[in-house]
Formats: C-alpha cells, structure tokens, sequence
C-alpha cells in the first residue's frame, strides 16, 4: 500500500508538471501568457454607423422589384423591375444623387432579376416576366443598350446577386417549378457554375459581401420568411449560419457601409407586413442591431452603396409603387 500510494503521488506531481509547463523544470512563455478571450481573438469591429434617411429627389416612373447596380463616377443604374401599373418593365434608368442622367432599354420587360458590377461592367442576372430566364445581360451605360453575354446553369427569377473578388455570386431564385438552393460563381468569359448549397432553399433573400465574404440575409423559404443570416465564404465555398433577424424578413435589400452590412426595409410572408427598419449587421458574429429608419415602410427598393451612403430607389409601400430617391448616411 505504501508503495501505491508513492507511485500515485508520483503520478500526480507528473501531471500539475505537465500542466504548468512540462516535466523539464522550465517554463516556457506560452504558460505564462494567459489564453486570449474568444472575443479578443475575433477581429475587432468599430460601433456600428447609425444611419440617417434624407430624400433626394423622383425618378420620372415610379418602379419596384428593379436590378441595381453602381456604375462608377457616383451613377448607378436600375434595370427593369414593374411599374405603377403592376406591370414588368424592360426600363433602365442611370441616375446619380441629384437625378436621372439616362435611360435605357432592357431586350424585353423582366423583373426580379438583380445586378452587379466586374470591372466597371453591369451585368444582369435572370429575371422574368411570364416565365423563367437563365439569361446574363451586360448593359452599357455610354448607349443604353444591352447584350446576352452568358447564361446560368438554369432558368432563375427572383434571384439576388452580389460581387466578391471580381465575381458574381447569384443566390437562390426559382426556376418555374422548384425553389433553388444554389449559389452560382459566373465571371465574365466563363461559364456559371454552382460552387454551394444553402442550407434551405431561398427567394427574394437580400445579399451584399463584406470583407470578402457574402452575407445572405432574410428571403422566403417555401414554408415562409426566413429569420436567418448566413455567410459564404468564396474561398473555401462553406456556408454557416452566424446570425438571426429580429423577425423573419423577405424582400429587403442590403449593402455595405464600412465593416458592416446594412439590411434595408423588407417584409413579412404577407404584403401589409412591410417595414422601414434599416439594422446593422456584423459580418464576424452576426449580430443584427438597429441602425436606423427610413421615412415610411418599404420593400423591393433598390438598394446599394454609393461612396458614404446607401441608394434607396424606389420600392413598394403601402400607397404602392414609389418613385422616390433618397440616401441613408451617417447621422450626426
């Protein structure tokens, strides 16, 4: 019993050894340097911007549910969408922050369709009108006019579309029969390709990148609005949730300002659900908190940034279809 009871002090001094540095006597440095916080080993974010609403002015037809997209020299341009009548569009109109500078044409009226900018190109990414499009349409602000340069892998319309790293990254839709949980990697000259899954299918989800990954936010599962945020990441095609809305939300839009993504109006699964709230979303943790209100409830607006602002064009409310251009900045 003597000798047990040796070896098993014996044993226990091995361990606390071990545990402050191992059996040689010498300390190193990790052991004495304290382990970092899980919160100090993320990177660390500033306070979110909360945001002002001012209007700027009204585009000459009122328009919702358009592709929008920036063109550089402080223009962006919205491409098709539906009208006051209720009816598609085949519309552009290019636009900075004092007005409309240009129109253009689309082949033929579509909406839910979304757009993005590759090298100072927009293109525009499905869409349709009494069906399905799998088609990709560059469009050239200096005449107006457009062409079919590329096509999906399938027919998809109430799409969403941001860039990352010189690529377009289109997410989910519906291809006429099935919702899509697809995320669709197309750069120009190549051919679109499905890089990920979602973990469910999606429309009408709102989605902008941040720092190189792709934050998709809200949308319209097939059993309802969807509450979730989830972030792609491009270089490893993972997909995770980070995050949760305070309600579920669909047909809002989003963009970047700073280290954040901004999720801009939206509603729920019924139309007079709509909502003017504008939140800050971190790209890191996911947490969502306010960061804002625009003048009255709205979804299906173009949104996007624009220097220091975000572009709110358009969009749905309750009187209807809205023509009004204005710009979220910094408050104060």
């Amino acid at each position: 019993m003597a000798v047990g009871g040796a070896a098993l002090v014996l044993a226990i001094a091995v361990v606390i050894a071990i545990a402050n540095g191992g059996g040689s006597g010498t300390t190193t440095s990790s052991a004495r340097t304290p382990r970092r916080s899980l919160s100090a080993v993320r990177r660390s974010l500033p306070a979110p911007i909360r945001l002002a609403y001012r209007r700027l002015y009204s585009l000459a037809a009122p328009v919702q549910d358009p592709a929008s997209a920036q063109l550089g020299a402080g223009r962006f341009a919205l491409l098709g969408g539906i009208d006051a009548a209720d009816s598609s569009t085949a519309g552009v109109v290019v636009a900075d922050r004092r007005g409309q500078v240009g129109t253009g044409s689309l082949p033929g009226a579509q909406h839910d369709a979304q757009a993005a900018t590759l090298s100072g190109t927009v293109y525009v990414f499905g869409g349709g009108e009494f069906t399905q499009y799998d088609h990709i349409l560059s469009f050239d602000p200096a005449t107006g006019s457009t062409h079919q340069v590329g096509a999906l892998p399938a027919p998809a319309s109430d799409v969403a579309v941001t860039e990352s790293g010189g690529t377009a990254f289109v997410v989910g839709g519906f291809d006429g029969t099935n919702w899509l949980s697809t995320i669709v990697a197309w750069r120009p000259g190549l051919t679109g390709r499905v890089v990920a899954h979602l973990p469910v299918p999606l429309r009408y989800s709102a989605v902008t990148a941040v720092d190189g990954k792709v934050l998709i936010i809200g949308g319209s599962t097939p059993t309802g609005a969807s509450d979730a945020v989830y972030r792609f990441d491009p270089k490893t095609a993972g997909v995770q949730q980070i995050g949760r809305l305070p309600r579920p939300l669909t047909h809002a839009g989003a963009a970047p300002l700073g280290a954040r993504a901004y999720l801009v109006g939206g509603r729920g699964d019924k139309l007079d659900t709509l909502t003017g709230g504008v939140w800050a979303i971190d790209p890191v943790t996911g947490t969502v908190r306010p960061a804002g209100r625009l003048p009255q409830p709205l979804s299906d607006a173009g949104v996007l940034s624009l220097g220091d602002a975000i572009i709110v064009a358009g969009g749905h409310a309750a009187t209807g279809t809205e023509a009004t251009v204005g710009e979220l900045v910094p408050a104060g």
